[in-house]
Order: C-alpha cells, then sequence, then structure tokens
C-alpha cells in the first residue's frame, strides 16, 4: 500500500509539470493588474511597503507644470506668544520659540530640539511612507506666498499673526501645497496635500524630534507619544514605542510631549486620523559643560495625518499648562473633555494629584505670589490634617504591646502542632478573641500609613508635572523643578528623618532592628531624593519638621510617656 501510495504522488506530479506549457498556451490568463498609485493605510503598528517610488523606470510622463523657487529663503512670524523661523526649503521651521519661557541659560526658548532636527528632521516637515519621497519633500525649495505685506520696519521679511503662508512645489512627477496659518495663541492650521504622477499621497505633518528643553537624561526619558480618542487618553513611555509604527484613528489629539511641553495635533476629520510613531537615537553630551563626552538617549516624535489623502489640522506648540489646554477647544463625540486638558498626566493618582494641583495654584494666585512659600503652606495643612492618623497609628501599637505577651503565651500553647493540624485553627480564633477583648486592630498600626500613600505618591507626580514649578525661584532656590544646587533641602531630609525616627516611640520593635531603621531608613530616602526636583525635596523636609514638632508634643502626652516607658523597659530586659 505504501508503495502504491508514494506511486500514486509521483505520477500526480509528473502530470502537474507536464501539462503546465499546455495550460499557459491553451487557458485564457488573468489580465496584469494595473500600477497602483493609491497609498494604502498602513496596519497598526506596522508601517507598509511604499506604495510610490521615485526610481526612474517608474516616473510617468513628464509635465510641463513646474514651480519651485530659485533660492532658499527665510520667513518669521511672530505674537506674544511664540516667533516661529520657517525656511522654503522642506517648507518646515527652522526655529520655534516662545517668548513667555526661558531656557537654562535664561534666553528664549527654542523648542526645535537643534541637534536631533537637524539629523532627523524639522517641525512640520512631511512624513511618507517612501523614504525617497519623504528625503525629497523635504528638502526642495518651495515658493512661499505668505497671505499679507511684511512688517514695514523689519529688515526680513517678518510677520505680524495672525497670518498665513501657502508653500507650493510642482516638477513633472510631484505637486505639493502646504499651508500655515497662525493664530493669536499657541495653535496654528495646518494643510498639506501631496500629488505623485497625478494620485494622492499620504504625507503626515510631523514633530519629528524632540525638544529644545530637554538637555538632561532625565529630561529625555520624560518623553511620550499620546492620544485620546474620546474617554480614553494614553500616555506611552520609551518602553512602548518603536520608531516607524502606525496607529490608526479616530482621534481627538494626538502629539508628542515631555516633561512641560507638547506638540499636539487636532484633526478636523477623527475618523481619517493617523498617527505614526518615530523614535531615533542621538549622543548627548553628559554635561554640557563637557560636549567631547556624550551619551545614547532616544528622541521621540510624531506624525499625525490622513494615510489616504489631503490633511487638514490644527496644531498646538506650547507649554502643558492647565490654564492655557483648557482654552484649546478640542472636538469630540462623546464622554472627553472638549480641551486638552488630558495632555497634562498626572498618572495613576490624578483623582488626588489634579485638585492638590488647584488648590496650589490657587494659593499661589490668592495668598502668596510664589510657588515655593506655596508649597510650604499647603505642605503645612497637608501635614496638619494627618495628625489624627498619627495619633490613631501610636494607640494601636500601644495596645499591640499590651497585648503581646498574651499573644505568645498562645502561640508557645499551640506551638507543638503542625500548620496544618486543625487545632492550629483554635490558635487563631483564641488570638482573635484576644483582639476583640483588648480592642486591638491589628492593621491599625498599618492603615495610617496606608492611607497617607496615596497623597504622597499624587503629591510627587502633581509636583512633576507642574510646568509652573520650571525655573520658579525660592530662597536660594532657582528653579524648584531641578535639584538643589547645594543639596541643603536633601541634607535637611536626612536629618529632619532621623530626629523623628528616634523621637517615636516604638514600643514593638526590637532595639537592634530600631537602631538600624533610624538610619538606614533615612539614608535610604536622602539616596533617593538627593537629585529629585527641589519642590519635592521642599515637601517632604517640611513635612518631617512639622512631624518633630508634632512628634515633640505628643510625646509629653499620657499616651507618649506610656509607650516610652514601655519601649525602655522592653530594652532594659533585652539587655539582661
Amino acid at each position: 500500500m505504501e508503495r502504491r501510495l508514494l506511486l500514486v504522488f509521483a505520477l500526480t506530479f509528473l502530470v502537474i509539470v507536464l501539462f503546465q506549457p499546455i495550460l499557459k498556451r491553451y487557458l485564457p490568463q488573468p489580465p496584469t493588474p494595473p500600477a497602483q498609485n493609491q497609498t494604502q493605510p498602513a496596519p497598526a503598528n506596522n508601517p507598509p511597503a511604499a506604495a510610490q517610488s521615485l526610481a526612474p523606470a517608474e516616473v510617468a510622463k513628464p509635465t510641463n507644470a513646474t514651480k519651485q523657487a530659485s533660492a532658499e529663503s527665510e520667513l518669521v512670524v511672530e505674537n506674544e506668544f511664540y516667533k516661529i523661523t520657517l525656511t522654503n526649503r522642506g517648507a518646515q521651521v527652522k526655529s520655534w520659540i516662545l517668548k513667555k519661557y526661558d531656557d537654562d541659560n535664561g534666553h528664549p526658548l527654542d523648542l526645535g530640539n537643534t541637534a536631533a532636527a537637524a539629523k532627523y528632521g524639522y517641525p512640520l516637515s512631511l512624513w511618507t511612507y517612501d523614504e525617497n519621497l519623504r528625503n525629497k519633500l523635504n528638502s526642495v525649495l518651495y515658493v512661499a506666498t505668505p497671505d499679507r505685506e511684511p512688517k514695514s520696519d523689519a529688515l526680513s521679511k517678518t510677520f505680524d499673526a495672525p497670518t498665513g503662508i501657502s508653500f507650493e512645489y510642482a516638477d513633472r512627477d510631484l505637486a505639493v501645497r502646504k499651508v500655515v496659518r497662525f493664530e493669536h495663541g499657541y495653535v496654528i492650521h495646518i494643510e498639506a496635500s501631496v500629488l505623485l504622477r497625478g494620485s494622492a499621497v499620504g504625507a503626515f505633518p510631523a514633530w519629528p524630534a524632540g525638544f529644545g528643553d530637554e538637555t538632561t537624561l532625565a529630561s529625555y526619558h520624560s518623553g511620550q507619544v499620546e492620544y485620546q480618542y474620546n474617554n480614553n487618553t494614553e500616555h506611552l513611555d520609551l518602553k512602548k514605542i518603536s520608531g516607524g509604527a502606525t496607529l490608526h484613528g479616530p482621534f481627538n489629539w494626538a502629539g508628542v510631549s515631555e516633561s512641560y511641553f507638547t506638540a499636539t495635533f487636532i484633526p478636523d476629520s477623527l475618523e481619517s486620523a493617523s498617527l505614526v510613531t518615530l523614535r531615533n537615537p542621538l549622543d548627548v553630551p553628559k554635561d554640557p559643560r563637557k560636549p567631547e563626552e556624550t551619551q545614547p538617549v532616544d528622541v521621540l516624535g510624531v506624525a499625525v495625518g490622513s494615510s489616504t489623502g489631503p490633511t487638514s489640522e490644527r496644531m498646538y506648540v506650547g507649554p502643558k499648562s492647565l490654564d492655557v489646554l483648557e482654552s484649546v477647544p478640542v472636538p469630540t463625540i462623546t464622554g472627553a473633555e472638549k480641551d486638552l486638558r488630558a495632555v497634562v498626566n498626572f498618572g495613576f493618582w490624578g483623582a488626588i494629584a489634579r485638585p492638590l494641583f488647584l488648590w496650589l495654584r490657587w494659593t499661589y494666585r490668592h495668598w502668596v505670589p510664589n510657588w515655593g512659600w506655596a508649597i510650604v503652606i499647603q505642605t503645612a495643612i497637608i501635614t496638619l490634617a494627618l495628625l489624627p492618623l498619627r495619633i490613631s497609628q501610636m494607640k494601636s501599637a500601644l495596645k499591640m504591646q499590651k497585648a503581646a505577651p498574651q499573644i505568645k503565651a498562645i502561640q508557645e500553647k499551640y506551638k507543638k502542632y503542625s500548620m496544618r493540624d486543625p487545632r492550629k485553627q483554635e490558635m487563631n480564633k483564641e488570638i482573635t478573641d484576644l483582639y476583640k477583648r483588648e480592642g486591638v486592630n491589628p492593621i491599625g498600626g498599618c492603615l495610617p500609613l496606608v492611607i497617607q500613600l496615596p497623597f504622597i505618591f499624587a503629591y510627587y507626580k502633581m509636583l512633576q508635572a507642574a510646568i509652573e514649578l520650571r525655573h520658579a525661584h525660592w530662597l536660594w532656590i532657582h528653579d524648584l523643578s531641578s535639584r538643589d544646587p547645594y543639596f541643603i533641602l536633601p541634607i535637611l531630609l536626612v536629618v529632619s528623618m532621623i530626629a523623628t525616627q528616634r523621637m517615636t516611640p516604638q514600643a514593638g520593635m526590637d532595639p537592634q532592628q530600631q537602631k538600624m531603621m533610624n538610619v538606614m531608613m533615612p539614608l535610604m530616602m536622602g539616596f533617593i531624593f538627593f537629585n529629585l526636583a527641589s519642590g519635592l525635596n521642599l515637601y517632604y523636609a517640611l513635612s518631617n519638621l512639622i512631624s518633630i514638632a508634632q512628634q515633640s508634643i505628643m510625646n509629653r502626652t499620657t499616651l507618649g510617656q506610656e509607650m516610652r516607658e514601655m519601649a525602655a523597659k522592653r530594652a532594659r530586659k533585652k539587655d539582661k
């Protein structure tokens, strides 16, 4: 049977091979499909192969319609918020200066990342899946046509917003039109259309390569690609982003940001919008004073537009300030805020962090016009409000310590039984009954700390996301969003923690373990907070100082004295 089966397979294969010429000769063949001129949308997270190519063999018949500039030129558009310098080479932005914000050297902040843009593309460049086409779109000389005359007193072509500039280019294969309209605030409007041999090509306006505010390794790591549709907002960090991946809409908005600034696109048509994530390596100086020593980082960017034809969208480029973001309208269908407030990422504890920030902002505006003193006032109120939890924690620890000898006696009584022995359940019942008689809550000592943790995490995230603390002064500190230049606050944090630990009665803790915790815990916290923002260190250090004052008063109460005597008695017994 096996031989016959092998023989059948062999004869079948031979028939197929021999009949191929006959089939080709006498049977009708399917027509050859026409060349594809329409660029197709990319599948999610996988960019498609280019639907167009600039290879000479595929160039269409030449036409006589050409439009291109003879030389490179620059145009400047400004209002009270920005000063944008555009070049007709690639119809893109060379400089995007925010007038109300400074860089680390005190100069007006250029939001474009100069080093990264020169390597990977400037703001408002066009991104396509065909690299050859992309390079051409961003290097040819466009004819720039402003819709108004430049300022009469300016030596260069400088225009006051609101204004619009049309960029056009055409040759025998390609016709490109890009229109940029500048408004009063931080929002501009972009229209882009590309025709390749008469067919529409998806060309995405882009912010390709990071921000000029990124000067440290931490600031590059804070980069995120973000988007929102209705009530669903995603903030993707470096771990979740690959270069050239495509995410299809609909999107209410989509963009790239770092800690304090964002470039966010707001499509006019939500349904047809697509987002391309851009991620590229860059070597940056470890220390600005030593540019020869570099370290590798990744810069993030995005390209947002229609993948099937012309794109029309608004673009917000500016600070992640709630006041400003809440004034930018966003088209939505249902469920989401009708503005850009969700660009500010308060994290998992946003339900607490956002009210904390609004409270801090109100304190700054109505009580003290200084963000450092506003943090001082808010920290004092929060620490005093948590005082009942501290008292509850001490009471719970005292009751637990009083019941400790009886608990130990019960455990000794059932020590001879294994964990699987049913009589072990009787031990648990006796301990539970003891807790009830003595009024002991087993988790009473931990519960106050658990309640405080969300506030601690939320405050940390709130201060990390608040652009208002960037370059905010307080006493010797020139920037509450960066580390303390003299490390006074981290040192004060460690010293205050050691003092608080020594002053706090810890009746239930072994003396040797207590000594270790009194030193190791503060040193560990000091190591963690050594390079963190001054605003965070101010909050924790001040909270500890207030806690010292609280503990000093509580130690004089009957409860405090009883706990200290019990701790001393335990220590004397341990020494014997």
